[in-house]
C-alpha cells in the first residue's frame, strides 16, 4: 500500500505537508481580524485538499483536512496541544445523565408498555439491558434511523428513567447549574470565536446556491477550470432507470453505474463526471433528456470543483463540531448559543433557522449530518431545547410546506424532529400556550386540503399515485397533532384552557369539512359505471380516529373545558344541520294511537353519507358529560334543554339504515366502493369513532324522547312503517304472489332493525352509558374470562372462554361480524349440549344505565315495540312461508328475554314505597286490541313452544315462560292470588311431559328403521359372496401367501438372517404388482416387461459436508471416482413414491414441455418447476421431480444364475485371483490401444499372458432387460450425472456409472444419519416413500452396469480395487485417509459383476461381495486407528484384558511399527476398542441398509427394536465375526503387506507428522447453527453488521445463513455478484458456495425464514421465534419479545436433513401464486 501512495504524496502541494497546526493557531491568536485570517486559510487550502480528481480519496482527504484545517482550530481552541486540552476538559466535565445515542437504520430499539409515557419513548439496547424494563412487558422494534435513546429523560418514563450506567450521573443534578463555570474565561472566548466563524462558514457554504462562483471572502486568486457533473437523489426514479441513464450519459460499465447509483441513494449526491464545463454540461443534458419522459427529470448540476470542495469540508466541519462538543457540556452550551443567536437581518436569521428553512434544498447527506448535530447539541441541552422548540414551532408552517413539496422520505426531513420536541410533555404544553401550536398544526393541515365542494366539504379527486403521495405527506401533520396530545395535562391553567379550546375550534372546523363528505345515492336500473373515490376520506378518518379519541380524553380532564367543548360542538352540529333541511317536507306518522311529526326522507332514494364526525364527537362528549356527572352538578351551564332529539338521531340513523339496506342487497349496483365503506365503518380500525358513536348517539336520542316516537321514526327510516301499520300484512303477502326478492329484502330489514333495538338497549358497557365504569387493561380482562391454549408446531394459540363466564354470553354483541356471530352461537350451543343443558342462549343480566340514559329501557315496553313483537309472533304462529324468518323470531325472543331480565332486576332492587314503572309481564299477558282480538304475546309463545318447525328455539321459549313465571311469583309474593300461577306451571309441566313422550316415540321409530336397513345390507352381502365364491377363495389364498412372506416365513426365521456372502439367506421371490397412476393399469414387475418408473428428484447436497469451501474448478475434467471422507458435495436422490409406466410418463412430460413452450409466448413468469432443467411435478401429489427411477426385481438374482462350486476361495486366494484377472485385462487393453501390431503377434502375447483359469475376457454377457427398461436405466443414470456434476447430459461419459453408485451411497448415508440423529433403530419402519426410493435406487445402481460399456466399468473396478490392493500401474491414487469407505464399498460391490461375468471358474458373486466387504471394513478400521486421537482416561482398569482388547492393542502396535513410531503410543485396549466400535458403527449401519436393499434379505427382528446398540446383531447380519479384529488374524500374511503399503503412503506420513488434517470418525452430525434464545440479540448483531462492499454502510436487509452462520447483505445492488452469466443477490450466490444451490436463511429485520433453491425458486417459512402467545411475528409488527422455539427450529433442521427444502418450496409456490412472481435471485 505504501508504495502506491508515495507518488501521490509527492504530487501533493509541498505547502500542505509543511503547514503546521501549531504555528497557524499561533498566527490566529495574534490576528486582529480573525474571520478574515481563517477564511483566507480555508480559501487557500480547502480546494488543494478536497476534490482533486474524478474519484474521491476519503482516507487521504480526511488525514490532510485534520492536519491542515481542523488541527489549527483545535490548537486555537485549547491554547495547547489538543490531546492534553481535550482530556482536561473531559475530566472537569460532569457526564450527562441523558444517553442521547442516535439510532442507525435497523438498530433495535426498546419501549416499555408499562412505563413509557408514550410509544415514542425508546431505549437503546445497552440502556435497556441495564434498566428495570427488561422484566416488564417491553416492545422491540427496529429503528428507521434518526431517533435517539430517551434514557435519563424523566419526562419520558413513569418509572425507571435511568439505566444502571446513567443512574450514577444523577446524584449531583439537584440544581440546574450553568455548565460554563467549569471553563476558563479565555477558553470560552476562543471557543466562541472559532465556533461562530466555523458554524457560519458551514451554513453559508451548504446553503450556497450559485454553481460556479464562491462567496466573495472565499474566492481564490487563480481558479482552475474543473467542474463536476453532480447527480442528486430523488425518490421518483428507480435504481434501474438511474443505472440505465448513467450508462448512456457517461458511458461507464454497469458495475460503475451501480456504484454511482448506490452512492447517490446513500449520500444524496455523487459526481458522475469530472472535467471542463463543456464536458460536464454534455453529460447533464443527456441525463435530463433521458429521465424527463414520464416524471420530472433527475436533478443534475454542473458545479465548480472548488464549491464542491468547500461543501465537502463544510460537512466535515459539522461532524467535527459534533465530536468536539462531546468533550464538555460547556462547549455544547456555547455552540447552542452561537447557533440560536439572531443574525443582523432580524427574524429567522439565526444559523439554526437558516439551516432548517433550507432543509428541502439540501441533499440527503448534508441533511443527516446537520440533523445529527442538532440532536447532539440543541436537544441534549435542556435550556436550549426549549428555545429551539420555540423556533421550530414558529417556523412550523414553512417547514411542513417544504416537506410536503419535497420528495424525500420523512426521516430525511427536519420536520421529523417534531417527534423529539412535541412528545416532551412540558415542551408540548409550553408550545400550546405560548405558540398556539394546536391551532397552527390543524390550520396548516387544512391549508393543504384545498379541494372543497359547494357545501365546503372536502372533496377528493381520483386517487392517483401522485395524490396518494401528497396525501401521505400531509398526514404526517396528524401524527404531529397526536404527539402534542399524547400526554394529558394534570394541571390546567387558564391559558392552557383558552388555547386548547382555540385548537378545539380549529379541529371542529376540520371535522365540519368532513361531515357528510363523499355522499352516495342508490343506483337503480343499471350498475354504477365508475367506482367513486372513497379511500382518501377513509384514510383521513382512520388517521384522525386516535386524535378524536385524544381530544375527548383531554376534555374529560377538566369540567370547564368539557362544558365549553360540548357547547361548541353542539353549535357546529346545528350549523351543519341548518344546511341540510331544505326541501324535506314534514310528514305525520301514526301507529297504535301515537303520532309523531318527522320529515319525509328515504335512504334508498336520497343522498346519504357515512362520514359524520361532528355528531359522533358530540356523542362522545355527551357520554363524558354523563360519566363526569357534570349534567347533575351544573345543569344550568349545559344546553341540554336546547337539544332536539330528532335532529341528533337523524344522520346516525340514516347511516345505520344504509348498512342494513346494503346487507339486504338493495345497493348491489353501487359496486365495491360502498361495500368497502360499510366494511371499514364496522372494522376495528374505525368503529370506535364511527359505528360505536352512532349507537351512542341513538341511545342519547332515545333517552330524551318518547320511545314510541323514536320507534315510529325508525320504522319510517327503515321503510317498514307500512308493513307494521297495516293489519294482516302477513295474510296479504301469502295470498298475493308478491315479488319474492322484495319480501326477502323486507325480512332482512326487519331483522336488522330488531338487531339495532337490541344493541340500543343492550350496549351499556361504554363508561357513561351504563354504570359499569371499570377501565382495566386488555390483558387483565382476558386473563379473567379465558384460558390460553398454546399452539403446537403450526397454527396459532387460542383463548378459550372459562365455563363460569358462559352465562354472560350475549349472542347479539354489537361488534360481532355475521360470521363471528354464527360461529359463537354454534360454539355455545355445542358446549351446552356437551354439558347436557338446554340450548337456550338467554340474554345476559346487564348493569343498570346511568341516570342520563335511564329512560332507555322503556323502549322495551312501549306500545310500538309490543306491536312489533306481537306481529312477528303472529306471523310465526300462522307459519306462512315467506313473511317471517327464523332469525327474526330469534331476535324477538331475545328482546322479550331482555325485557324480562330488566323487570326482574327492577323487582329485586325496588324499595318498598317505590311504584314499579316497568310492567312488561302485565303487558304481554293482555290480548290485542278490539277489532281482531289477537291473542296475547304470552299465549302465542305457549302455542309456539310445541310447534314442530321451531325445534331450535324451543329451549329459548321455555326459558322465557319459566322466567315469566318466576317474575309473577316475585310480584305475587306481595299480593295474594295463587290461582294464575298454578295454571301456568301446570300448563308448563304437561307440555314438558308431552314433549318427552314425543321425543321418545321419534327415537324408537328411528331405531327400528336403522335395524331394518342393516338387515337388508347383510343379506345383500351374503348373496354377493355366494355368487362369487371362486374369487373370494383366491383372495384368501393370496392373503395367506403374502402374510407368510411378510412374517419371515418359518423356514427363514429359524436360522440367523445373513445379508451377504455364500451363506446369504435365500428368500423366495415375491411377485410384485403395481398400478400406474396415469392410466390406472396394473402390471407385474418383470425383467422383460415394459418399464415402470418412480418420480424422483436428484439434487446436489452438502448436508453431510465437513468442508463446504471445496469447489470443483472444471466439472468437465473432474474425476469423481473416489469420494473424500469430508463428503464435501454429494448427490442425493429422493422420491415421492408414485409409480407410472415409462411411456405414460414420457407422454406426460412431453405435454408439460409443450405447455411450457406455449406459455413462453404468453408471459414469462417463473413456474414452481423449471422445464428446461427437466423438472416436472408428480402428476398425483405435485411433488417436484426431475427424473424417474425404473422399478426392478433384485438384480443380483438375475446375474447370479451360474453354477457355483462348493469350495469358495478365502480372502488371500481371492485377492490373488482378482489381481491376476485385472493384470490380464490391463495387458489386453494395452494391446487394443496399440493397433499397429499384427494379429499373429497379438495372439502370441495372449498365450504368453497365461489367463487365469476359467477367465474369458472376450465374453460379453447378454443384457437381460427389455428395451424400455434399458432406456430408463440410461435416463436416470444420465440425469444423476448431469445434476451431480453440473454438466451437459452425455450417456456415453465414463463417469455416469460412478455418479449412480455415488448417489446410492450418499442417499443411504444421509438416511442413516437421520435415523441415528433421531435415535431410531436402523430398520425401524421407514415411511413407504423412503423405503421404495432406497430399494429402487439400490437396485437401479446395481443394474446400471448392464447399460454402460463393460470395459469402462471394469476399468473403474480396477482403480477402486487398486486403492486397497496396490497394483503396478496405478500411481496417482488417493491414500487410505482420503477415501470415504462406504462409497468405496458400494462402488466395488456394484462394479464387481462386470468382472465376475467373465469368470467361469465358479467363484460366486456372493463370495466376492463378502471378501470386498471384509477388505473395506479392515481398511476402515485402519483408517479409524490412524485418525483416532482420544486421550486415555483412568477408567481403563475395569476390563482391560478381554481378548478383543488385546487383539486391538496388538493391531495398534503393528501400525505403530509400520509408521516408523510416528503414531502416539497407547496402552489401553479398552479405549481403542471403544473408539473403533464407535467409529465403525455408521459404516456398518449403512452397509446393512445397502445389502438389505441389494439382496432383499429381511432385517432380523432384533435390529428393529429400539434402545440397545445392535453391534453383535449387525455383525451377524453382515457375516462379520463379532470380534472383528479376527479378520486381521485370519488373513495375517496378506494383511501385513496391505497395511504396510497403506502406511507407507506419503500422505499418511505427512498426516502423522502433523502437516495436514484428516477426518476422524465417527463424523459428527451437521446441525444448523445455534441461535440465541432472545431474538433481540440477533437484531443487535445484525445492526452492527455493515455491508462488506460499500465501505461501512449499514446493510438494509441483513440475512443470516442458518447453515454456516454467515451474515449477508441481501436484496441490494451493492452485493450482487455474477453467477453463470446472471447478476444474483448475496443470498443466491451464497447458496451455491455453501449449500450447492439450496439455502436456509433468516432475514433478521423481518424475522422470517427464507428457503432458496437455485435461482428461480424460493419461499418464506415461519420463523422459529415465538412470542409468549406462541405466535410468530413476521415483519416485527407487534414487537413483542420473541424467544427461540426449539421444536420449530428442529422442524426446519429436519427439513434440511431430509433434503426436503426444494420440495417445500415447490409446494409453497404451487399453493401461493404470488411467490412465483418474486425475483428470488436478487435476494
Amino acid at each position: 500500500m505504501a508504495s502506491e501512495l508515495e507518488p501521490e504524496v509527492q504530487g501533493l502541494d509541498r505547502s500542505l505537508l509543511e503547514c503546521s497546526a501549531e504555528e497557524t493557531a499561533g498566527k490566529w491568536l495574534q490576528a486582529t481580524d480573525l474571520t478574515r485570517e481563517v477564511n483566507q486559510h480555508l480559501a487557500y487550502y480547502v480546494p488543494k485538499i478536497y476534490c482533486r480528481g474524478p474519484n474521491p480519496f476519503p482516507q487521504k482527504e480526511d488525514m490532510l483536512a485534520h492536519q491542515v484545517l481542523l488541527g489549527p482550530m483545535e490548537w486555537y481552541l485549547c491554547g495547547e496541544d489538543p490531546e492534553l486540552g481535550f482530556s482536561k476538559l473531559e475530566q472537569t466535565n460532569k457526564p450527562s445523565h441523558l444517553c442521547g445515542r442516535v439510532f442507525k437504520v435497523g438498530e433495535p430499539t426498546y419501549s416499555c408498555r408499562d412505563c413509557a409515557v408514550d410509544p415514542t419513548c425508546v431505549l437503546c439496547m445497552e440502556c435497556f439491558l441495564g434498566s428495570i424494563h427488561r422484566d416488564h412487558r417491553y416492545r422491540m422494534t427496529t429503528s428507521g434511523g434518526g431517533g435517539f435513546c430517551d434514557c435519563g429523560d424523566t419526562e419520558a418514563w413513569k418509572e425507571g428513567p435511568y439505566c444502571q450506567k446513567h443512574e450514577l450521573n444523577t446524584s449531583e443534578i439537584e440544581e440546574e447549574e450553568d455548565p460554563l463555570v467549569h471553563l476558563s474565561e479565555d477558553v470560552i472566548a476562543r471557543t466562541y470565536n472559532i465556533f461562530a466563524i466555523m458554524f457560519r462558514y458551514a451554513v453559508e457554504i451548504l446553503t450556497w446556491e450559485k454553481e460556479s462562483e464562491l462567496p466573495p471572502d472565499l474566492e481564490m486568486v487563480e481558479k482552475s477550470d474543473t467542474y463536476y457533473c453532480m447527480l442528486f437523489n430523488d425518490e421518483v426514479h428507480t435504481y434501474e432507470q438511474v443505472i440505465y441513464t448513467l450508462q448512456k450519459a457517461v458511458n461507464c460499465t454497469q458495475k460503475e453505474a451501480i456504484g454511482f447509483a448506490t452512492t447517490v441513494d446513500r449520500d444524496g449526491r455523487r459526481s458522475v463526471r469530472y472535467g471542463d464545463f463543456q464536458y460536464c454540461e454534455q453529460a447533464k443534458s443527456v441525463i435530463v433528456r433521458n429521465t424527463s419522459r414520464q416524471t420530472k427529470p433527475l436533478k443534475v448540476q454542473v458545479m465548480h470543483s472548488s464549491i464542491v470542495a468547500h461543501q465537502n469540508f463544510g460537512l466535515k466541519l459539522l461532524s467535527w463540531l459534533g465530536s468536539i462538543i462531546g468533550y464538555s457540556d460547556g462547549l455544547r452550551r456555547i455552540l447552542c448559543q452561537v447557533g440560536l443567536q439572531e443574525g443582523p437581518n432580524g427574524e429567522n436569521s439565526s444559523l439554526v433557522d437558516r439551516l432548517m428553512l433550507s432543509d428541502s434544498k439540501l441533499w440527503k447527506g448534508a441533511r443527516s449530518v446537520y440533523h445529527q448535530l442538532f440532536m447532539s447539541s440543541l436537544l441534549m441541552d435542556l435550556k436550549y431545547k426549549k428555545l429551539f422548540a420555540v423556533r421550530f414551532a414558529k417556523n412550523y408552517e414553512r417547514l411542513q410546506s417544504d416537506y410536503v413539496t419535497d420528495d424525500h422520505d420523512r426521516e430525511f426531513s427536519v420536520a421529523d424532529l417534531s417527534v423529539q420536541i412535541f412528545t416532551v410533555p412540558s415542551l408540548a404544553r409550553m408550545l400550546i400556550t405560548e405558540e398556539n401550536l394546536m391551532t397552527i398544526i390543524i390550520k396548516t393541515f387544512m391549508d393543504h386540503l384545498r379541494h372543497r365542494d359547494a357545501q365546503g366539504r372536502f372533496q377528493f379527486e381520483r386517487y392517483t399515485a401522485l395524490q396518494a403521495f401528497k396525501f401521505r405527506r400531509v398526514q404526517s401533520l396528524i401524527l404531529d397533532l397526536k404527539y402534542v396530545l399524547i400526554s394529558k395535562p394534570t394541571k390546567w391553567s387558564d391559558d392552557l384552557r383558552q388555547k386548547f379550546l382555540e385548537g378545539f375550534d380549529a379541529f371542529l372546523e376540520l371535522l365540519k369539512c368532513m361531515q357528510g363528505m363523499d355522499p352516495v345515492t342508490r343506483q337503480v336500473g343499471q350498475h354504477i359505471e365508475m367506482e367513486p373515490e372513497w379511500e382518501a376520506a377513509f384514510t383521513l378518518q382512520m388517521k384522525l380516529t386516535h386524535v378524536i379519541s385524544m381530544m375527548q380524553d383531554w376534555c374529560a380532564l377538566d369540567e370547564k373545558v368539557l362544558i365549553e367543548a360540548y357547547k361548541k360542538c353542539l353549535a357546529v352540529l346545528t350549523q351543519c344541520h341548518g344546511g341540510f333541511t331544505d326541501g324535506e317536507q314534514p310528514v305525520t306518522l301514526s301507529i297504535c294511537g301515537h303520532s309523531v311529526e318527522t320529515i319525509r326522507y328515504c335512504v334508498s332514494k336520497e343522498k346519504v353519507s357515512i362520514h359524520l364526525p361532528v355528531s359522533r364527537l358530540l356523542a362522545g362528549l355527551h357520554v363524558l358529560v354523563s360519566k363526569s356527572e357534570v349534567a347533575y352538578k351544573f345543569p344550568e351551564l349545559l344546553p341540554l334543554s336546547e337539544l332536539s332529539p330528532p335532529m341528533l338521531i337523524e344522520h346516525p340513523l340514516r347511516c345505520l339504515v344504509l348498512c342494513a339496506q346494503v346487507h339486504a342487497g338493495m345497493w348491489r349496483r353501487n359496486g365495491f366502493s360502498l361495500v368497502n365503506q360499510i366494511y371499514y365503518y364496522h372494522n376495528v380500525k374505525c368503529r370506535r369513532e364511527m359505528f360505536d358513536k352512532d349507537i351512542v348517539m341513538l341511545q342519547t336520542g332515545v333517552s330524551m324522547m318518547d320511545p314510541n316516537h323514536f320507534l315510529m321514526i325508525m320504522l319510517s327510516r327503515f321503510e317498514l312503517h307500512q308493513i307494521f301499520s297495516t293489519p294482516d300484512y302477513g295474510k296479504k303477502i301469502s295470498s298475493e304472489t308478491t315479488h319474492k326478492d322484495l319480501v326477502q329484502q323486507n325480512n332482512t330489514l326487519i331483522e336488522e332493525m330488531l338487531y339495532l333495538i337490541i344493541m340500543l338497549v343492550g350496549e351499556r358497557f361504554s363508561p357513561g352509558v351504563g354504570q359499569e365504569n371499570k377501565e382495566t387493561g386488555m390483558e387483565s380482562v382476558i386473563e379473567a374470562v379465558a384460558h390460553f391454549k398454546k399452539p403446537g408446531l403450526t397454527g396459532r394459540g387460542m383463548y378459550e372462554l372459562k365455563p363460569e363466564c358462559a352465562k354472560e354470553f350475549n349472542l347479539y354483541f354489537y361488534h360481532f361480524s355475521r360470521a363471528e356471530q354464527s360461529k359463537a352461537e354454534e360454539a355455545q350451543r355445542k358446549l351446552k349440549r356437551q354439558n347436557k343443558e338446554d340450548t337456550a342462549l338467554p340474554p345476559p343480566v346487564l348493569p343498570p344505565f346511568c341516570p342520563l340514559f335511564a329512560s332507555l329501557v322503556n323502549i322495551l315496553q312501549s306500545d310500538v315495540m309490543l306491536l312489533i313483537m306481537r306481529t312477528v309472533l303472529q306471523w310465526t304462529v300462522e307459519h306462512n312461508g315467506h313473511v317471517w324468518s327464523e332469525s327474526m323470531l330469534q331476535r324477538v325472543l331475545h328482546l322479550i328475554g331482555m325485557a324480562l331480565q330488566e323487570e326482574k332486576q327492577h323487582l329485586e332492587n325496588v324499595m318498598e314505597e317505590h311504584v314499579l314503572t316497568f310492567t312488561f309481564t302485565q303487558k304481554i299477558s293482555k290480548p290485542g286490541e278490539a277489532p281482531n282480538n289477537s291473542p296475547s304475546i304470552l299465549a302465542m309463545l305457549e302455542t309456539l313452544q310445541n310447534a314442530p318447525y321451531l325445534e331450535v328455539h324451543k329451549d329459548m321459549i321455555r326459558w322465557i315462560l319459566k322466567t315469566f313465571n318466576a317474575i309473577k311469583k316475585i310480584r305475587e309474593s306481595s299480593s295474594t292470588s295463587p290461582v294464575a300461577e298454578t295454571e301456568g306451571t301446570i300448563m308448563e309441566e304437561s307440555s314438558r311431559d308431552k314433549d318427552k313422550a314425543e321425543r321418545k316415540r321419534k327415537a324408537e321409530i328411528a331405531r327400528l328403521r336403522r335395524e331394518k336397513i342393516m338387515a337388508q345390507m347383510s343379506e345383500m352381502q351374503r348373496h354377493f359372496i355366494d355368487e362369487n365364491k371362486e374369487l373370494f377363495q383366491q383372495t384368501l389364498e393370496l392373503d395367506a401367501s403374502i402374510s407368510a412372506v411378510l412374517d419371515n416365513s418359518p423356514m427363514v426365521s429359524d436360522m440367523t438372517l445373513t445379508a451377504l456372502g455364500p451363506a446369504q439367506t435365500r428368500v423366495p421371490e415375491q411377485r410384485q404388482f403395481v398400478t400406474c397412476i396415469l392410466c390406472q393399469e396394473e402390471q407385474e414387475v418383470k425383467v422383460e416387461s415394459r418399464a415402470m418408473v418412480l418420480a424422483a428428484f436428484v439434487q446436489r447436497s452438502t448436508v453431510l459436508s465437513k468442508n463446504r469451501s471445496k469447489f470443483i474448478q472444471d466439472p468437465e475434467k473432474y474425476d469423481p471416482l473416489f469420494m473424500h471422507p469430508d463428503l464435501s458435495c454429494g448427490t442425493h436422490t429422493g422420491s415421492c413414491g408414485h409409480i407410472m409406466h415409462a411411456h405414460c410418463w414420457q407422454r406426460y412430460f412431453d405435454s408439460v414441455q409443450a405447455k411450457e413452450q406455449r406459455r413462453q409466448q404468453r408471459l414469462r413468469l417463473h413456474t414452481s418447476y423449471d422445464v428446461e432443467n427437466g423438472e416436472f411435478l408428480c402428476p398425483l401429489c405435485e411433488c417436484l421431480s426431475n427424473t424417474v427411477i425404473p422399478l426392478l426385481l433384485p438384480p443380483r438374482n438375475i446375474f447370479n444364475s451360474r453354477l457355483h462350486f462348493s469350495d469358495q476361495p478365502n480372502l488371500t486366494q481371492w485377492i490373488r485371483t482378482i489381481s491376476q484377472q485385472i493384470k490380464a485385462l490391463q495387458v489386453l487393453r494395452k494391446e487394443e490401444n496399440t493397433p499397429n501390431t499384427t494379429l499373429s503377434k497379438n495372439l502370441e502375447n495372449v498365450d504368453e499372458l497365461q489367463l487365469p483359469e476359467g477367465f474369458r475376457p472376450d465374453f460379453h454377457p447378454k443384457n437381460p432387460y427389455s428395451e424400455s427398461i434399458k432406456e430408463m436405466l440410461t435416463t436416470f443414470g444420465t440425469a444423476t450425472y448431469k445434476v451431480g456434476l453440473k454438466v451437459h447430459p452425455n450417456e456415453e461419459d465414463p463417469r455416469v456409472p460412478i455418479m449412480c453408485w455415488g448417489s446410492c451411497a450418499y442417499t443411504i448415508q444421509s438416511i442413516e444419519r437421520i435415523l441415528s440423529d433421531e435415535d431410531k433403530p436402523l430398520f425401524s419402519p421407514l415411511p413407504c416413500r423412503l423405503d421404495d426410493c432406497l430399494r429402487s435406487l439400490t437396485r437401479f445402481a446395481a443394474a446400471h452396469w448392464t447399460v454402460a460399456s463393460l470395459s469402462v466399468v471394469q476399468g473403474h473396478f480396477c482403480k477402486l480395487f487398486a486403492s486397497l490392493v496396490p497394483g503396478d500401474n496405478h500411481g496417482d491414487l488417493p491414500c487410505i485417509l482420503d477415501i470415504d469407505m462406504f462409497h468405496l464399498l458400494v462402488g466395488l460391490v456394484l462394479a464387481f459383476p462386470a468382472l465376475q461375468c467373465q469368470d467361469f471358474s465358479g467363484i460366486s458373486l456372493g463370495t466376492g461381495d463378502l471378501h470386498i466387504f471384509h477388505l473395506v471394513t479392515m481398511a476402515h478400521i485402519i483408517q479409524i486407528l490412524l485418525t483416532s486421537c482420544t486421550e486415555e482416561n483412568g477408567m481403563d482398569q475395569e476390563n482391560a484384558s478381554g481378548e478383543e482388547e488385546l487383539a486391538v492393542l496388538a493391531l495398534y502396535k503393528t501400525l505403530h511399527q509400520y509408521t516408523g513410531s510416528a503414531l502416539k503410543e497407547m496402552h489401553s485396549g479398552w479405549h481403542l476398542l471403544r473408539n473403533v466400535r464407535a467409529g465403525i458403527m455408521p459404516f456398518l449401519r449403512c452397509s446393512a441398509l445397502f445389502f438389505h436393499y441389494l439382496n432383499g434379505v429381511p432385517s432380523p427382528p432384533e435390529i428393529q427394536a429400539s434402545g440397545t446398540s445392535h453391534f453383535e446383531h449387525l455383525c451377524n447380519y453382515l457375516s462379520l465375526p463379532n470380534n472383528f479384529i479376527c479378520l486381521f488374524q485370519e488373513n495375517k500374511e496378506i494383511m501385513k503387506l496391505l497395511i504396510e503399503s497403506w502406511c507407507h503412503n506419503i500422505e499418511v506420513k505427512r498426516y502423522l507428522k502433523g502437516e495436514r488434517d484428516a477426518i476422524s470418525y465417527p463424523r459428527e452430525s451437521n446441525k444448523l447453527i445455534d441461535l440465541p434464545e432472545d431474538y433481540s440479540s440477533l437484531i443487535n448483531q445484525a445492526s452492527n453488521f455493515s455491508c462488506p462492499k460499500s465501505g461501512g454502510d449499514k446493510s438494509r436487509a441483513p440475512t443470516l445463513c442458518l447453515v454456516c452462520g454467515t451474515l449477508l447483505c441481501s436484496q441490494s445492488y451493492c452485493c450482487q455478484t455474477e453467477l453463470e452469466g446472471e447478476d444474483v443477490g448475496a443470498c443466491t450466490a451464497h447458496t451455491y458456495s455453501c449449500g450447492s444451490g439450496v439455502g436456509i436463511f433468516l432475514r433478521v429485520r423481518e424475522c422470517q425464514v427464507l428457503f432458496l433453491a437455485g435461482k428461480t425458486k424460493g419461499c418464506f417459512y415461519s420463523p422459529p421465534y415465538l412470542d409468549d402467545y406462541g405466535e410468530t411475528d413476521q415483519g416485527l409488527r407487534r414487537g413483542n419479545p420473541l424467544h427461540l422455539c426449539r421444536e420449530r427450529f428442529k422442524k426446519i433442521q429436519k427439513l434440511w436433513h431430509q433434503h426436503s427444502i426444494t420440495e417445500e418450496i415447490g409446494h409453497a409456490q404451487e399453493a401461493n401464486q404470488t411467490l412465483v412472481g418474486i425475483d428470488w435471485q436478487h435476494l
